[in-house]
């Protein structure tokens, strides 16, 4: 029992879904986007102007919409654009001039409010050719209207302005209809009396003209063009050349430059190398004299120095000698001087002989060929016991007289005198 209640329950939920889904499905629509749905039957308020309207029905526009059972009914209303292909004739233009024109215009349904609610009044339930052959006796009469403000001139020259004009006031017309105008071209206008021909022809005319005009105005630019640009050619050229020129020049200056730099940097070099190789040579020949003066130093110099020093020794030691021997020939003398005194007159006379043997006997035994020039004889009693006094006095009175000139017999005889200090004759100096 339950089991049977569970199905029928069940089938009733399933009869009553498929009911609701079925009637869901009959009550929902979707708006497609080039079109309005438009749900007549429940009142709303909307502002127009300024001013609350109320109206019958409410617009949707893309998506979908639920329409209310028994209270609302449902159109479609296309947003597609609608092409008219405008022609009219016999349409007299300003001054008389009948004309026929051609023209195509795009219109369409405004998609939002207000101007659509202007379109529902007045086409809902039309279709789209009912709405094209208002539209299109609209646009027709606004073309007449607007041809009889203009010459065919105007119209024939200027179609932009003309569609303009013609655009302007359709579109005031359209939109109280509750239509939109997209686009409007003039393609074409002509008349059957043949002026626009005239016109045309009289236009070509001036056109030809003008272009004869204008060609031989072109030919006289183009060779006035010509010889500038030639001249500026030649210009060009020239400058050109100037510039090889000039760079050439410069150039070759620079080449001079560099070699001269280069023939200066030769030369110093070679400067610089002679200068290092006569610095090099002077420090060689500083080191050559130093070597040369050493060398002499010790070849010349110190030899010398040594002879010197011997010299001046040898010198000292000689004079040494000799005051030696002066002193003793001083004595000698002074001993021999006493002993003449002592002797008397005939002292001279035996000093000499006293020594005559022993003087003879020394230089015999020294020379073997002796010639005596002069012999001296002494008187007896003037020879000492050793018989050397009268030799040493007259070798004494030798030295005297050689080498001071003092003649010491003359000086006892009383013909000779002794030089005084300033008179004496001076030694010479030692050798060095």
């Amino acid at each position: 029992m339950k089991t049977e209640l569970i199905m029928l329950l069940t089938g009733i939920g399933a009869v009553g879904l498929l009911v609701i889904i079925t009637t869901i499905k009959r009550l929902l629509y979707i708006c497609q986007p080039n079109e309005v749905l438009i749900l007549s039957g429940v009142s709303r308020n909307i502002e127009v102007g300024g001013r609350p309207k109320k109206i019958g029905y409410r617009i949707v526009k893309g998506g979908r919409a639920l329409r209310k059972p028994l209270f609302e009914r449902i159109d479609r209303m296309d947003l597609t654009n609608m092409i008219i292909d405008l022609r009219i004739t016999d349409a007299y233009s300003k001054g008389g001039i009948p004309l026929t024109v051609s023209g195509v215009a795009n219109i369409k349904v405004p998609g939002e409010e207000p101007l659509i609610n202007n379109t529902i009044e007045r086409f809902l339930g039309f279709d789209r050719g009912q709405i094209m052959k208002i539209a299109k006796d609209t646009l027709e009469g606004n073309l007449r209207g607007v041809l009889a403000t203009l010459t065919p001139e105007q119209v024939n020259e200027d179609k932009i302005s003309f569609a303009k004009s013609l655009l302007d006031e359709a579109e005031q017309d359209l939109g109280r209809l509750g239509l939109v105008l997209d686009s409007l071209r003039i393609q074409n206008v002509s008349d059957e009396a043949g002026y626009l021909n005239s016109l045309g022809r009289k236009q070509s005319a001036e056109v030809q003209k003008n272009s004869v005009i204008a060609e031989a105005s072109a030919q006289a630019d183009a060779a006035e063009r010509a010889a500038t640009n030639e001249m500026e050619t030649a210009l060009v050229r020239i400058q050109n050349d100037i510039a090889i020129t000039k760079a050439e020049n410069e150039r070759r200056i620079a080449a001079a430059l560099s070699q001269r730099a280069a023939l200066v940097a030769e030369e110093q070099s070679r400067v610089v190398t002679l200068i290092a190789k006569a610095n090099a040579e002077v420090g060689v020949q500083g080191a050559r004299q130093e070597q040369v003066r050493r060398q002499l130093e010790a070849d010349v110099v110190l030899p010398a120095k040594a002879r010197q020093a011997a010299e001046e020794a040898a010198a000292k030691a000689g004079a040494s000698t000799i005051i030696e021997n002066g002193i003793a020939t001083a004595r000698a003398l002074s001993s021999v001087a006493t002993a003449w005194a002592k002797a008397g007159p005939n002292a001279k006379e035996i000093f000499l002989m006293q020594k005559l043997d022993v003087l003879l006997r020394s230089v015999v035994s020294t020379v073997q060929a002796v010639q005596v020039n002069k012999l001296t004889m002494l008187p007896a009693g003037s020879v000492d016991a050793a018989g050397e006094l009268p030799t040493k006095v007259m070798a004494a009175a030798e030295q005297l007289k050689a080498t001071l000139g003092i003649d010491i017999a003359e000086v006892l005889r009383g013909r000779g005198t002794l030089p005084s200090a300033a008179a004496a004759p001076t030694a010479a100096p030692p050798a060095k």
